[in-house]
């Protein structure tokens, strides 16, 4: 049991080399740490601050999880005798209580037709997985820029996490999922929306995407396209973290605009390979992996080829807003070569192809901006009640308010449109989906993605300066406004989605419709 001091005892040491402060109704004892405060001595002697109750004066400039760490958990002493703690640091696994913190199907009272029982289940396993294993190590890979460890590659093989991420599907036949948590027949888009949506609270934008993003929009193709005995060869390896891959379409010359793309494909003499010749650019996880699916211009038209890393394949890292853990790469092939039979659907046909990607591409940049935009809104919360400006607390003025209304209502519309179209999506086949969906998830992807970004610029107007401070109480609010940019242009920049959207609308227009 710890030692209880009352107030009084701890107000009794309250100079250098004998400083007691407490925090929380617990006492710690700074005399050997004041000299390393990264502060300096002078904060820690300040009179509101050396014995006496520095609980507003320490949340005023440290997160909460600053006292779970080793090295100041050691500091405390004691508590107070007759007092109780208040504050309590994140649990994991467990549900924040805070406000649209937590979407509403997640929220004590709240209903949602979405959702089942499986749903929740699978949710509570998902959580406490990334909390555990994902989190910690998001924190560190984002800043020292290395790709995710092998172990945690493993650790999600091990429980077909990277086989969810690219939805239902035939794929998942004969697979345990979850430790058996969701038969493989049940398995839907509800489902994979909560993987995409756990993973994104890991306030990592760099790791994120360096978590196997190119996998996900990489091997749908050849799932899809490839021939049996291309999938029996690739996609079990890819499923199982052994090899990696990813998607190579964009260029310097072309990004949106597919067609524009200049890298070139043509047959050998004898005709059994393809020639690659060109460069492609910002291509996700390019770094590290072991296959291409390549964009290619072909004598037929647009073709996409599964390419292996080998002979006249060189990958260079590129410097972006965000981390090196993400393996952003530029792409250049010189003579490589690929077997004809790597084709993936038609020779000519390579818009098809994509086309049948974008769609479920663009939907889980929905899932994860929705979610991120939703731990900002927490964010903030939290601390416009405990910081204190004009001497009251930010949440007391009612610009700030303003600010919070907008930050809570963009998220909650997204998310609830993007419920809508998974519940479609669950409903639809993938072809009906093509033909319905494709403008609407458009749209959905250039709201979000445009609300997010206003959302990053409120966040760093109520931090003020910890909100560009890349470390301490406004890191998670400067990390985003840096990087929120890069879910406005991947899938497709949010003009060009806009424009998809409403030209998909009207070639639905009927032809008798007169005001």
């Amino acid at each position: 049991m710890s030692k209880q001091f009352t107030f009084e005892e701890v107000s009794k040491h309250n100079k250098p080399g004998d400083l007691w402060v407490v925090i929380d109704a617990k006492v710690y004892d700074l005399s050997r740490f004041q000299n390393m405060h990264p502060g300096g001595i002078a904060v820690l002697s300040d009179e509101e601050v050396a014995g006496q109750d520095a609980t507003e004066a320490f949340y005023s400039l440290h997160r909460v999880e600053v006292l779970e760490k080793p090295q100041y958990k050691r500091l405390q002493i004691g508590v107070i005798q007759g007092e109780n703690s208040v504050i309590k640091a994140p649990v994991p696994g467990e549900l924040s209580l805070v406000p649209y913190a937590e979407p509403t199907w997640l929220v004590n009272g709240f209903h949602s037709p979405y959702y089942n029982d499986n749903h929740r289940k699978f949710q509570v396993a998902m959580r406490k997985f990334v909390d555990e294993f994902v989190y910690p190590e998001a924190q560190i890979k984002e800043e020292d820029g290395t790709r995710v460890s092998q172990e945690l590659v493993d650790r999600m093989a091990a429980l077909n996490i990277h086989a969810m991420r690219l939805g239902p599907g035939k794929h998942l036949e004969g697979l345990t999922l979850m430790g058996g948590l969701v038969e493989p027949a049940k398995f839907d888009y509800f489902h994979e929306l909560i993987i995409n949506q756990e993973v994104a609270r890991c306030g990592a934008r760099g790791y994120g995407d360096g978590l196997l993003s190119g996998k996900v929009i990489g091997l749908p193709p050849v799932l899809n396209f490839g021939s049996a005995e291309l999938k029996a060869r690739i996609v079990p390896e890819v499923l199982q973290g052994k090899k990696f891959i990813c998607l190579a379409v964009s260029e310097a010359q072309a990004g949106s605009d597919v067609m524009g793309i200049q890298t070139t494909a043509v047959k050998s003499e004898d005709g059994k390979e393809w020639i690659i010749n060109g460069n492609k650019k910002w291509i996700t996880n390019g770094t590290f992996c072991d296959y291409f699916t390549v964009g290619c211009k072909t004598e037929d038209g647009f073709t996409v080829i599964l390419v292996e890393r080998g002979p006249g394949v060189e990958t260079k890292p590129i410097k972006t807003s965000y981390s090196a853990a993400a393996g952003t790469s530029y792409v250049t092939f010189t003579d490589a070569r690929a077997p004809v039979g790597n084709t993936l659907g038609e020779e000519g046909g390579g818009i098809f192809v994509m086309l049948s990607n974008f769609n479920h591409e663009r939907w889980v940049m929905c899932c994860s901006s929705a979610r991120s935009q939703r731990a900002i809104v927490e964010e903030c919360l939290k601390w416009s009640a405990q910081r204190k400006a004009f001497g009251k607390p930010l949440n007391s003025l009612a610009i700030i308010r303003s600010k919070l209304a907008a930050m809570i209502s963009r998220v909650e519309s997204t998310q609830h449109w993007l419920e809508n179209i998974t519940y479609q999506m669950c409903n639809m086949s993938y072809k009906q989906q093509a033909g319905k969906l494709a403008g609407q998830i458009a749209f959905l992807k250039a709201y979000a993605t445009s609300t997010a970004q206003e959302t990053a610029t409120d966040a760093v107007q109520i931090f003020g300066g910890r909100g560009i401070t890349r470390t301490g109480m406004g890191r998670f609010i400067e990390h985003y406004h840096r990087v929120v940019a890069f879910d406005a242009l991947l899938g497709g920049a949010e003009d060009v989605l806009r424009d998809l959207g409403v030209r998909q609308a009207m070639r639905g227009m009927p032809k008798d419709a007169r005001l």
